[in-house]
């Protein structure tokens, strides 16, 4: 039987595979309707990290056009 579990990202992967910052990387995904799945706990430090399905941040990565503004005509 085939592994149901998707493959989840947090928000640094997510970041380096946009090419941006991680705030920015958070704004684009929130604004493309991409929700975390879930929050685990960093090993060492113990803070909260965001995961979010890598098929849908490779969506909006394959979507993207860097460079041009999208707010303008």
């Amino acid at each position: 039987m085939p592994d149901a579990t998707p493959e989840l990202w947090t928000i640094d992967v997510c970041a380096t595979h946009l090419g941006i910052q991680e705030g920015s990387a958070r704004g684009l995904l929130s604004r493309r309707g991409v929700l975390r799945v879930d929050t685990i706990r960093h090993p060492e430090s113990g803070r909260p990290l965001a995961r979010y399905p890598a098929d849908k941040v490779r969506a909006v990565a394959a979507d993207r056009r860097p460079g041009r503004r999208t707010d303008r005509a």
